[in-house]
């Protein structure tokens, strides 16, 4: 993918991109940057894919000092990037914080979305999880911690969510340096205080509404979001879901053929009913 970036209201904004056609925007959660959609994107045809980087995260992480960067937020600054950007309706794919922002943006902006697709994604009230909970209490030690430590909080993190031990390392090699690279536990911290799960409540009672193509695939084994949520999603989109059996949190890593598969789908969708 080629790194890309330009000014949207005053805030440098990044993206990966690779190939042509319809558009679609891919979005990532924490802690991770638009790397975890590189094993997707790949296997992608006939779309101009688009890995969004949130403010906040990964290179970005300068641009999120002094910076509202809640989810819900993420969502208008997403917006205001597809309209400079002049994306025509765009499938959103959304992972975890990223299928949050898709869910706002899909329900605030229902005329920039074309369809959806959710991988192990927030929704409702399934989140903030534990271990962010426990970050965002112990912030003001956490963030003074040293490197290792940083390294061993981030390497945990990820080695929990993924079924794939070579794809786990991997990950790790590829989103911890941006943390490494821009203060750490810090911009961690930074990042998990800004979670509110009203950004998602607040929408919770418009998704049944959206009438957008959507697909979900989900790692059944997922402690960190439940799979329970991706069929109450499921239903209210009426939309397929792809249940991965010992599949965990990282499905665009591990299972990067099932999320294009259902990118296809939706792109397919879309195509029979122009």
């Amino acid at each position: 993918m080629e790194s890309k970036s330009t000014d949207v209201e005053g805030i440098r904004m990044r993206w990966e991109e690779q190939g042509e056609g319809y558009p679609v925007v891919l979005l990532h959660g924490i802690p991770t940057c638009p790397s975890l959609w590189r094993h997707v994107v790949s296997r992608l045809q006939g779309a101009r894919a688009l890995a969004w980087e949130m403010v906040g995260y990964g290179a970005s992480i300068p641009e999120g000092r002094g910076r509202n960067i809640s989810v819900g937020k993420q969502a208008d600054y997403l917006a205001s990037w597809i309209r400079q950007m002049e994306l025509v309706r765009p499938v959103l794919v959304g992972h975890d914080l990223g299928g949050g922002v898709a869910q706002i943006l899909a329900v605030r902006h229902p005329g920039l979305v074309g369809g959806l697709v959710l991988t192990n994604a927030i929704s409702y009230d399934s989140w903030p999880i534990p271990s962010v909970k426990l970050l965002r209490l112990l912030g003001g030690i956490v963030e003074k911690l040293p490197e290792p430590a940083s390294a061993l909080i981030m390497g945990t993190l990820l080695l929990r969510g993924h079924d794939n031990r070579r794809c786990a390392w991997e990950s790790f090699r590829r989103h911890y340096s941006h943390y490494a690279s821009h203060g750490g536990t810090a911009a961690l911290v930074h990042q998990v205080r800004s979670l509110d799960v009203r950004d998602t409540l607040d929408v919770a009672d418009r998704i049944s509404h959206l009438g957008v193509p959507a697909r979900l695939v989900w790692g059944a084994a997922d402690q960190f979001q439940q799979i329970g949520y991706g069929y109450r999603l499921a239903y209210e989109l009426g939309a397929r879901i792809d249940r991965i059996e010992r599949g965990k949190h990282f499905v665009p890593e591990d299972h990067a053929d099932r999320v294009a598969d259902a990118i296809h789908a939706v792109l397919e969708q879309i195509k029979a009913e122009q």
